[in-house]
């Protein structure tokens, strides 16, 4: 079945309209897994974007349609935990356990909660979308923003060009912690994104499943509202965001035998308007460092671009 044909025959939990900016792929990424988890499902999302936005709706007059919590910024794991036990304990398996959460509320504040759930082998799905920054208090860096990023706590000028530091990459932190399920995935590949959703929901009942979805910020990171989808494209593309999965304890890493530069991905995004020829190669020496990484554990033939990444092949 595609996936499609997976949309139309399932009923959206959100409600036409949303207060979201325009562009925002948050938004499509909290619809399509609400749509896909359906109304048996219990949903928790902490502040940020999609708290108000996607589950309030605008004035309050639409949102979920569904049963949802709004969590604390650094409990969303903790708090979906008890949720999941209470229902284990009650024999309702069928219950999906869900929770979607931004960057900040899932590698920063929260990441203590969402690592003892992990290791737990909580039978809930986490998704994570991933805007690289604190964006509905006006885009503070969080630990997953992009090195030379200008955000209003590292503002690109004559002290700095941005943020100093490379990005934590967590969702290879997360499968690291042997969980039933990890993934990444990108709005621009709906039929992608769709399947490792289902993917997920059907881990989480037997243990921890993790989502790592792209969520690039037009207001946030400055380029038209109409672009979203070709900055997410162009993430993959590069490498920026590769896509992969890791189920049965195989990590399988999708394709991408011809990765456009670094460079051909930031053009035209605005908040690296500052970045340094310097910092430009640094980030690129990281993205293929940690693809070889992804490639090591994937088992996969090494493309020969990043063989020659690092020393002899290795990390």
């Amino acid at each position: 079945m595609s996936y499609i044909d997976v949309l139309k025959q399932t009923q959206n939990v959100m409600t036409p309209g949303s207060s979201a900016c325009q562009g925002c792929g948050g938004e499509l990424i909290l619809r399509r897994v609400m749509q896909i988890a359906g109304s048996n499902s219990v949903f928790a999302v902490p502040p940020g974007c999609m708290a108000g936005a996607g589950v309030d709706g605008w004035n309050f007059s639409n949102g979920c349609t569904a049963p949802i919590h709004i969590t604390l910024l650094d409990n969303t794991a903790a708090f979906m935990s008890g949720v999941s036990e209470m229902y284990q304990r009650r024999g309702r398996t069928d219950v999906n356990i869900v929770a979607i959460a931004g960057d900040g509320a899932t590698a920063d504040c929260g990441f203590q909660s969402l690592s003892g759930a992990a290791e737990r082998g909580t039978k809930m799905l986490y998704v994570c979308y991933d805007n690289e920054g604190y964006m509905n208090t006006g885009y503070q860096r969080s630990s997953t923003t992009s090195l030379g990023s200008s955000t209003s706590t590292t503002p690109a000028g004559d002290a700095i060009n941005g943020k100093e530091q490379h990005q934590k990459y967590l969702p290879l932190i997360m499968a690291m912690h042997n969980i039933e399920y990890c993934a990444t995935a990108s709005p621009s590949n709906m039929a992608d994104l769709v399947a490792k959703i289902q993917k997920g929901l059907d881990a989480s009942k037997r243990g921890f499943a993790y989502l790592h979805v792209f969520s690039p910020c037009p207001i946030g990171w400055k380029f038209a509202p109409s672009m979203s989808i070709e900055v997410a494209k162009k993430a993959v593309a590069s490498n920026m965001f590769p896509l992969w999965e890791r189920e049965n304890g195989k990590l399988t890493l999708s394709r991408n035998p011809a990765p456009i530069t670094v460079e051909e991905f930031i053009r035209g995004i605005g908040k690296f308007k500052k970045l340094s020829s310097e910092e430009l190669a640094a980030i690129q020496h990281m993205v293929d460092t940690r693809c070889l990484c992804v490639l090591q554990r994937s088992n996969a033939d090494y493309n020969k671009r990043y063989a020659k990444s690092s020393p002899n092949g290795e990390l």
